[in-house]
């Protein structure tokens, strides 16, 4: 054979083959270009957060602001020195010296710490995501197990569908409308200024849940549901049926069958869509803005008179503290000094919740197989 002559295998170099390495060649460019980004941005919150967050001495880390409150910060000199303080630090170092008259630059939640607001990430995102299992879950149940089809299931699964592209401050102003200002509350007497049914023995006053954990957890629940029930749908479907036939068969009801034989082989799956859920829930800024969060408080969760308090009264949290320190305050070497830590402390802990449901999730998968 010649050598100007193509080898009798050799695939010809069609224009088919051609579009296909340039199509190719952009889908592989394009995924390296998303990938830098992400490093660029992550690389500049971990560098620039770490400078907040650790320090040269023992213990290596910024307790601070891992622990403590965010305060007003005072620059100042005094007797020669420059001084950087927050709040109490610098009422204390006043008193302490006499009350001198000194002259001070104020800088807003640019000293202290964020430990309320990990706290109410906290408890926003495990709270949230509880009632979205819950309720999303019972919901791919019913759809996957009980339903029998018809174009009412079809309409529901394509408002699910729907309802997943709805912006999250659309849920925001939906939260607040209905739980903020009008959900019921148990009372001993009618409200006059709200719409109030008597029970005999209470009265069911539409007053609203106010801006608290409440009305949070499930305006985030509501709005991070469509993948919650989609994720939980396809894992229920992906269970084998001879599982199910094979259990009816034995005498189980339906329900047996579904809590012994199909939703422990599908928890995999679910767990996934909670990776999912937890990712959106933690970052969203717009409907706890609405809903639960505060700018400051003076008082943590469990800081209350009675138990049932603790689901009535707004907490801080981190993606809206990020928000208010980057947008609503001036800009300086201060304020960014706290954004960064804050981002990369929120990152961290959204990464730590993920990862418990990776491990969890995979432990499941070792422990359930067919």
């Amino acid at each position: 054979m010649s050598a100007s002559q193509p080898h009798l295998f050799t695939t010809p170099v069609t224009g088919a083959i051609r579009f296909e390495r340039v199509a190719f060649s952009v889908f592989r460019l394009a995924t390296y270009s998303i990938l830098l980004a992400a490093t660029i941005i992550f690389g500049i919150i971990f560098v620039k957060g770490s400078e907040t967050l650790f320090t040269r001495e023992f213990p290596f880390v910024n307790t601070t602001f891992l622990t403590a409150s965010p305060e007003t910060l005072h620059v100042f000199e005094h007797a020669g020195q420059k001084h950087e303080m927050g709040d109490k630090e610098f009422r204390a170092y006043l008193e302490k010296n006499g009350n001198p008259q000194v002259s001070d630059d104020n800088y807003v939640y640019s000293a202290g710490g964020i430990f309320p607001c990990i706290v109410g990430t906290l408890f926003l995102v495990l709270g949230s995501m509880a009632i979205a299992l819950f309720v999303g879950i019972s919901a791919a149940v019913f759809l996957n197990e009980y339903s029998r089809g018809g174009p009412v299931v079809e309409m529901l699964r394509l408002a699910i569908l729907n309802l997943a592209g709805v912006p999250s401050i659309v849920f925001g102003l939906f939260g607040f409308g209905l739980f903020v200002l009008f959900a019921p509350v148990f009372g001993a007497t009618p409200d006059p200024a709200h719409f109030s049914i008597s029970l005999g023995f209470t009265c069911l006053n539409f007053s609203g849940w106010g801006v608290s954990l409440l009305s949070g957890w499930f305006t985030l629940a509501f709005m991070v549901l469509p993948v919650v029930i989609t994720a939980s749908e396809e894992s229920l479907k992906a269970v084998p049926k001879g599982f199910r036939d094979g259990s009816l068969a034995l005498g189980a009801t339906q329900w047996e069958t579904i809590r012994t034989n199909v939703l422990p082989y599908a928890l995999p799956g679910i767990l996934t869509s909670s990776i999912l859920g937890i990712a959106r829930v933690a970052g969203e800024t717009a409907p706890i803005m609405f809903t639960a969060a505060y700018v400051v408080s003076d008082r943590l969760p469990w800081q209350v008179d009675k138990a049932v308090d603790v689901l009535f009264q707004g907490v801080m949290a981190l993606p809206y503290h990020i928000y208010v320190v980057s947008s609503k305050i001036p800009q300086n070497a201060y304020t960014e000094r706290v954004q960064f830590g804050t981002a990369f402390v929120f990152l961290a802990l959204v990464l730590m919740i993920a990862l418990s449901s990776v491990i969890l999730r995979s432990r499941l998968r070792a422990r359930y197989r067919w």
